[in-house]
């Protein structure tokens, strides 16, 4: 979780681009912003002046000593190219406040105006204040929250936005109409007991609602709704204070986030831990607790229980050495020396030989292969052959692959294996119309089988009208479902059609469309998750001129998928994501080059790419010459990295080999093992009691095949 969260903070501050240039001055189409690792993470080998890190309860948060200037930052650095404050938000906030504190109002962060805009007369009368000039109730709501409108010589012409704490109220205020600041007050949060919280709090169109613990919210309705026209330009957030001493925050702080555009709440809640529900924690805290250093100029401060931590995935850095980690996946014991994991005892399980354990005999060519668990039945595999006569599920047994059950199909090229709830589904790509013959029709229909407990068989579900679909991908979001259909093509020739994302009906119980998107010969659909983003990438593979084309990565926000980045690709057939540490990479299969009426050119560089932390993009990482290649299949071994690539032609022969990669750290990918295929379309990996195995299919011969791993 640690590196998924790591690369998730680098990615903040992405936007978006929208067509409106109300959307630029209105940050509104924005991802989360973390506020408090972006102060925090400005020098990773170190914590920043004031800062000092402490843990209570087994968990980290940071503890600040003086409001320095490294807890400050213009808000343009993360509200790009915008002049407004947006008018909808969510600002979620992980914090521990003790039983005696705050004897005075503390700020837990503030958008403060530029100092150029402060006169010298005014800041002197700004410091002898001692209250307010004019404070005007609006009455109790039905949980005790009050809405006040208040006017002070010391907020007036300085707060553009805060959230302040007091030992009973939390308050949230902002420069109003008329230079007036307004108080939004909750009552009886009960804050300040000694205990980690987490708060979400929601300004919508009409409502403002506080989240505490993720328990139902106490809301309130404003007399008028917050400003859409508070200008920011020039303004500064601070963290932990309003950058002077009054008002200084004393508690300990862990998470801090602003969500533009969009409420947040369902991000964080329901929670296991609903007074840590995280949407993003900045590394240093997430990680178990090390013991303090001090440094040349600085002093670190901790509270320690323990000096090995425990975990799948942990970073390495100067704040961590002589810091020991224990991976119970590796069995291994590492020592931090300040930038890398030094191997003290490990339990290796590595790659020995590739084994040849069942040659399957097939009715038909196959294009795909779905690997997938049925409780109940165990592990299945289905197939998706080219002939119209059907494709077949199998069931593994000791022997191996087994043929369990046929299925009519009508030119099937991918499966796709989902479930929903306790259901399992499979959905299907058909590319023909019901025979061999040239159809009459462009459309094509895919369907959607169930899994029948009664009948211990797939069963029909629902029917799609697709254009020679290529591939189906599944996917949850917000505890939505969705299905994305990749259109490769409309009749012979017409390739730029769109593709489309289904979403789950509840209440008619079936799959509606939700959104097109524009494809080019679409092939593939790989969606992939880094922290709380979602991300959708398809295979462009031809225009209907040339195989030079864009695939897109697509980002979901507000309800969608806008498009992240743009890649060239020769032909692409595949997208595969996979991680490695706190590493992101993609890989895409090129299929060939081919421009016009020229010759097609067969042996051509795939590419891996990894999403770059400082500029929030993938980019280049390797190249690896492949064959027509249709197929990347990423798993792992123990300790150890791979990639299978699917082969399928060089120009001259489908016979040849599909090579396997090991991950080489600073080497990228190297080939280790050569495994011949007959014009290779799918690879998957499975495990089964303890072994692990791969599984090809090939679409020029009948057969597919299943390879043993063999490990020392």
């Amino acid at each position: 979780m640690t590196s998924l969260i790591f690369v998730h903070l680098l990615l903040l501050g992405l936007r978006v681009i929208d067509s409106t240039t109300d959307a630029w001055r209105r940050c509104t189409d924005m991802l989360p912003l973390d506020l408090l690792s972006f102060v925090l993470e400005k020098d990773t080998s170190k914590l920043a002046p004031g800062v000092h890190m402490k843990q209570a309860g087994g968990v980290r948060g940071v503890h600040f000593s003086s409001p320095h200037t490294s807890l400050s930052f213009p808000s343009s650095q993360l509200l790009v190219n915008c002049e407004l404050f947006p008018k909808e938000f969510s600002i979620i906030v992980t914090l521990k406040v003790s039983h005696i504190a705050p004897t005075r109002n503390e700020y837990i962060f503030s958008l403060m105006e530029p100092k150029k805009a402060q006169k010298k007369g005014v800041e002197e009368k700004e410091q002898n204040s001692k209250g307010d000039i004019l404070e005007r109730n609006k009455g109790e709501e039905q949980h005790g929250e009050r809405e006040r409108t208040v006017k002070t010589n010391e907020e007036h012409a300085q707060v553009i936005l805060g959230l302040r704490l007091s030992r009973k109220r939390l308050h949230f205020l902002f420069k109003g109409h008329g230079e007036v600041v307004e108080h939004w007050v909750f009552r009886g949060t009960g804050l300040a007991d000694n205990q980690w919280h987490t708060l979400v709090l929601v300004v919508g169109s009409d409502h403002v609602r506080l989240t505490v613990d993720c328990r139902s919210p106490q809301e309130i309705v404003p007399s008028r709704p917050f400003p859409s026209d508070i200008n920011i330009q020039g303004s500064r957030f601070h963290i932990g204070s309003r950058g002077r001493w009054k008002g200084f925050y004393s508690g300990l702080l862990r998470q801090l986030v602003l969500v533009p555009g969009s409420d947040a709440s369902h991000h964080v809640c329901p929670s296991s831990d609903p007074q840590l529900a995280a949407l993003s924690v900045p590394p240093l805290l997430s990680d178990l607790p090390i013991m303090g250093r001090k440094g040349d100029d600085y002093v670190t401060s901790y509270e320690t229980e323990e000096r090995v931590s425990v975990g799948l995935e942990q970073l390495c850095s100067e704040l961590l050495r002589g810091q020991m980690w224990f991976n119970p996946l590796r069995k291994g014991l590492y020592l931090c020396d300040g930038t890398v994991w030094i191997t003290v005892l490990e339990d290796h399980k590595r790659l020995d030989y590739v084994l040849e354990h069942q040659v399957l005999t097939t009715t038909s060519e196959t294009h795909d292969i779905e690997v997938f668990q049925v409780p109940g039945m165990g592990l299945m595999a289905a197939m998706a052959h080219r002939s119209a006569s059907g494709s077949a599920v199998y069931l593994w047994t000791d022997t191996g692959f087994q043929l369990y059950q046929n299925i009519s199909t009508y030119g099937a090229l991918a499966w796709r294996h989902f479930t929903m709830g306790k259901k399992i589904f499979l959905v299907v790509s058909n590319s023909g119309g019901g025979s061999d013959k040239r159809k009459e029709s462009d459309t094509d229909f895919s369907v959607i089988y169930k899994w029948s407990k009664r009948r211990k068989r797939f069963v029909r579900f629902q029917t799609l009208q697709t254009l020679c679909a290529r591939d189906w991908e599944a996917f949850d979001i917000n505890r939505q479902s969705y299905l994305a259909v990749a259109n490769h093509r409309k009749g012979d020739n017409n390739h730029t059609i769109d593709s489309v994302i289904y979403k789950w009906n509840r209440l008619t119980k079936s799959f509606e469309v939700h959104q097109l998107l524009p494809t080019s010969g679409a092939y593939d659909w790989e969606y992939f998750t880094v922290g709380p983003y979602h991300f959708l990438v398809v295979a462009n593979a031809f225009d209907g001129l040339t195989t030079s084309v864009d695939s897109v990565i697509y980002v979901w926000i507000n309800g969608s998928f806008q498009v992240f980045q743009t890649i060239k690709t020769f032909c692409a057939t595949d997208w595969e994501m996979f991680q490695i540490g706190n590493r992101v990479f993609l890989v895409v299969a090129n299929g060939h080059r081919l421009h016009g009426n020229g010759l097609s050119q067969y042996a051509i560089n795939s590419t891996i790419y990894e999403l770059d932390m400082i500029g929030r993009l993938f980019v280049r990482f390797q190249d690896i010459i492949t064959y027509s290649a249709v197929d990347w299949e990423f798993f792992s071994l123990g300790e150890e990295y791979f990639l299978v690539v699917a082969n399928s032609f060089n120009g001259e022969s489908y016979s040849l080999n599909s090579i396997l990669y090991r991950w080489q750290g600073y080497e990228g990918f190297v080939p280790v093992h050569w495994l011949p295929t007959i014009g290779c379309s799918d690879w998957e990996f499975f495990s089964s009691k303890g072994e692990s195995y791969l599984i090809y299919s090939s679409a020029k011969a009948p057969l597919s095949k299943v390879f043993k791993l063999k490990t020392y």
